[in-house]
């Protein structure tokens, strides 16, 4: 078999006349759910499906692994972190993200964290839990000024959404453009975003340089009545040093979307701590992220064909 493709059961049933339209006459290999590991001899082309998470990554992943003839693999997920993708990367194989297909459900859940801290959410519903009346002010986010460590897509639209509420919204980025639509600043000027920042949102990906970009000299940088919000990776933010830093009072409180170990221990402090916010790395979690990351995929696939640049295309190591 040649220049074959591997894409699931799921994605056969919903996009086999896109996937033909895209690449005519090119074969299909099809993972189907209970059959096992797929023949992925000949497969050209990998993609890496939200439908396979987390249940079938583990065969998907060892099908890719064995593929000889794997030229270029996409992922549903921006980032590319994992081993698995970091081996093919170091064999040649290109690999492309869905960056952006989950930008707008995260910024909005983003948008949540923030006001749920401003107006002490959680006082609200431990009275209503109560039947205590407990009236209370509420904090403005117009004003506010809001930090977004990361400009890529959903970087892009945290600040979009920030502006939208009347906040000041600054950020930084490995290095900007210029075209970016709020002030920005290098990463280097990082202490100093965090020191002039309400809410701080962490939107970057990982890697060497951002592993453990948030240790405690970060946070002591920080306001006292500043919440941070990660929906990036959980390894980006030294963990023991923010579990000190909420306790003691060294920022306000956290939102936080990822952690170092996922699922979260259950003996983790940061459960129960009543200025942290815990959802399980779900701030993206969206009906509609399937089919946008889908339409990126078809996209690059014509791409491909035609010998084009691809779409969200990683740069090797």
């Amino acid at each position: 078999m040649k220049r074959a493709i591997l894409v699931s059961d799921r994605v056969e049933a919903d996009c086999a006349e896109a996937l033909e339209e895209a690449a005519p006459g090119v074969p299909r290999v099809v993972a189907r759910a209970g059959e096992g590991r797929p023949d992925s001899t000949g497969v050209e082309i990998a993609y890496f499906s939200g439908d396979l998470y987390p249940e079938r990554t583990r065969e998907f992943a060892i099908a890719a692994l064995k593929a000889d003839a794997l030229a270029w693999l996409h992922s549903f997920s921006a980032g590319i972190d994992n081993e698995f993708f970091q081996t093919l990367l170091r064999r040649g194989v290109r690999i492309t993200t869905s960056s952006g297909a989950q930008a707008v459900p995260i910024a909005q859940t983003v948008m949540m964290y923030l006001l749920a801290f401003s107006r002490d959410l959680r006082g609200w519903l431990d009275a209503q839990a109560r039947r205590v009346w407990d009236a209370r002010g509420i904090r403005d986010l117009q004003g506010c000024t809001l930090g977004v460590v990361g400009l890529g897509p959903i970087g892009l639209e945290v600040a979009r959404l920030g502006a939208a509420f009347g906040m000041r919204v600054r950020a930084v980025r490995r290095q900007p453009r210029g075209d970016e639509p709020c002030e920005t600043w290098p990463l280097a000027r990082l202490p100093e975003l965090l020191a002039q920042s309400d809410y701080v949102v962490l939107a970057l990906a990982l890697s060497d340089e951002t592993r453990g970009l948030i240790d405690a000299e970060a946070l002591r940088t920080m306001r006292s009545e500043a919440v941070l919000v990660n929906i990036a990776r959980g390894e980006i933010v030294d963990e023991p040093a923010l579990v000190v830093a909420l306790q003691e009072g060294w920022i306000a409180g956290a939102a936080l979307d990822v952690f170092e170990q996922e699922p979260l221990p259950e003996e983790s402090p940061l459960w129960s701590l009543p200025n942290v916010i815990v959802t399980p790395h779900s701030s993206g979690t969206n009906p509609g992220n399937q089919v946008r990351a889908t339409e990126i995929f078809l996209d690059n696939l014509a791409r491909y064909r035609r010998g084009e640049p691809l779409r969200n295309e990683v740069t090797p190591p």
